[in-house]
């Protein structure tokens, strides 16, 4: 007998014009001890679905029709508080964002310990605070947190964001589900520590028999992880089946495009740099400095209350040819994005060099700093945060012209307009606000302003790393057809390494605010020499045995 069926089922949710359908007769089964994975981009229906399970739609939505089956009794037409006897009980739940989940101002016991109150007595021991104060540290031990007594009397600040997504795990197994709902359990982890939280629910799911439903945008995290997978599109299933079938043999178009853009699962094939289509005299690119970059032992210091100052960048040196993509990579805290200010002069370094094709930024002041910013360019992780939503698109990729007091009101509007059409967006989102594009046009924007000057080095600042994989390979294509158009120089930042084999001609591996290994993409994929590196390429999904 299935844990989860779901037999034709449709979500709507209220619109201006009357009720929408988002989810389009869906059908599927999650077995005992199975790892289900619903795969899909955004806007697919993948959590819509998921979340219908446990009667946890978004206001305004409503399940329609269809059979919602858990341990054989359908519960689709249950009431929000009939369902609390299944919620944590029969089915837990991992949502996407522990920031969001978790209360900023509750200790991490209090809040793993709330669904053992609700439900007390649900297991033996838990019946009172000091059975329930146990069965919290025995779980924040159980989900791989050193000390656990001390972390459940922290707030969730004080976690990582890894730690705080080993909370919720904590939360979702406290009453021993038969099943689990992981609605993009890892999606703003590094890439090592997703490995851990996805192992960690392997784990449980082989000790426990627990069955687990995977919602994620990612095919790679899918082919490592799940047994069968549901492929969603626009609210419906276009194929589902065990998943080595689906990745060596997929019969619909969507699923093979998916499986085109997961850069984990993409060809050995390496980047290599390439003349720019524009004509150049011969003899001038010979005589021209070879390095748009070059770093030379930059170290950065941030002041500590009562304590001796952290070194965030400790010695780090690099160079970048001009025309290529230098990708520094690292984990959250090894000092990537604050090198990157460096480079930018958004941080003045406290010793070491930069230059920037010859020139020694470090020593430009007034005038000189503000004409650098012209030659360097840099694009956000988040375009949402970095757009202002009071402009119009047109006035945001303008506002570098204005700045620099460039041009006419009209004519600044008229390289909008050439710049919205050159990172292959329609003419009309000129006339928009940020909040009315989706993430990938957000950042197709964010790169057209970027350009508006036209900058000879643009730092890309995990500029993908908040995109489901079909809109990121996009951004990645267009990002290469710019370098090609125009000539451009990228420093990329990202701990994704499988992103970084796609988009870069040479690679830097940061651990701890120092460089470890650096060398040709190819050279560190094929044969890397530290065993950081090793252990951030064995991270990468996709390449894992998936286990019955």
């Amino acid at each position: 007998m299935s844990v989860l069926g779901i037999e034709g089922l449709r979500v709507s949710y209220a619109a201006r014009t009357g009720r929408r359908e988002v989810v389009h007769d869906v059908s599927f089964e999650v077995g005992e001890g199975e790892v289900v994975a619903l795969v899909g981009e955004s806007g697919s229906g993948k959590s819509t679905t998921a979340h219908a399970v446990l009667g946890l739609l978004a206001e305004g939505g409503r399940v329609d029709a269809g059979a919602i089956t858990v341990g054989g009794v359908d519960i689709s037409g249950w009431s929000p508080r009939r369902l609390q006897s299944v919620r944590g009980t029969q089915v837990g739940l991992i949502p996407q964002d522990p920031v969001a989940s978790l209360d900023p101002v509750r200790p991490i016991g209090v809040q793993v310990g709330e669904i053992l109150h609700l439900h007390r007595g649900a297991a033996a021991g838990e019946r009172d605070r000091a059975g329930v104060r146990r069965r919290v540290i025995e779980l924040l031990e159980r989900v791989g947190l050193d000390d656990p007594e001390l972390r459940a009397r922290q707030y969730p600040h004080e976690l990582s964001g890894g730690m705080r997504q080993r909370v919720l795990i904590a939360t979702a197994i406290a009453l021993r589900p038969r099943l689990i709902i992981a609605d993009e359990p890892t999606s703003a982890l590094d890439a090592t520590v997703q490995r851990r939280i996805l192992d960690l629910i392997d784990d449980l799911r082989r000790e426990e028999g627990t069955s687990v439903l995977l919602v994620t945008h990612d095919l790679g995290v899918a082919a490592d992880r799940a047994q069968r997978v549901v492929v969603l599109r626009n609210g419906a299933v276009v194929e589902q089946g065990p998943t080595s079938g689906i990745l060596s043999a997929p019969a619909d178009g969507y699923t093979r495009q998916l499986i085109a853009d997961a850069p984990a699962l993409a060809s050995d094939d390496f980047r290599r740099p390439a003349p720019p289509l524009f004509l150049r005299d011969a003899a001038a690119a010979a005589g021209e400095n070879p390095y748009a970059i070059t770093a030379e032992g930059l170290v950065k210091e941030f002041a500590v209350r009562g304590s001796t100052p952290f070194r965030a960048v400790d010695d780090v040196s690099f160079r970048v040819r001009r025309g290529t993509t230098h990708a520094l990579v690292g984990e959250s805290g090894s000092g990537k994005t604050t090198t990157a200010r460096l480079v930018t002069r958004f941080l003045h370094a406290d010793a070491g060099r930069i230059e920037l094709d010859g020139t020694d930024i470090g020593a430009l002041r007034g005038g000189d700093l503000r004409r650098l910013r012209r030659r360097i360019q840099l694009v956000y992780q988040n375009p949402f945060s970095s757009l202002d939503p009071r402009q119009s698109v047109a006035q945001i990729v303008a506002e570098p012209l204005q700045n620099f007091r460039e041009g006419t009101r009209v004519t600044r509007r008229e390289r909008a307009a050439e710049l919205i059409d050159r990172v292959a967006l329609p003419a009309d989102v000129l006339e928009r606000s940020p909040r009315e594009l989706s993430g990938g046009q957000r950042q197709r924007v964010a790169i057209a302003r970027a350009l508006a000057i036209d900058p000879e080095v643009v730092v890309l600042d995990e500029a993908v790393s908040a995109l489901d994989v079909t809109v990121q390979a996009r951004i990645l294509e267009l990002l290469e057809s710019l370098q090609q158009e125009l000539g451009l120089t990228y420093l990329f930042i990202s701990h994704d390494l499988a992103v970084v084999r796609r988009i870069s001609h040479s690679v830097s591996v940061m651990r701890r605010g120092r460089v470890v290994e650096t060398g040709s993409t190819e050279n560190i994929f094929r044969t890397p020499t530290h065993d950081y590196t090793r252990e951030l390429l064995a991270a990468v999904p996709g390449r894992t045995e998936v286990a019955a």
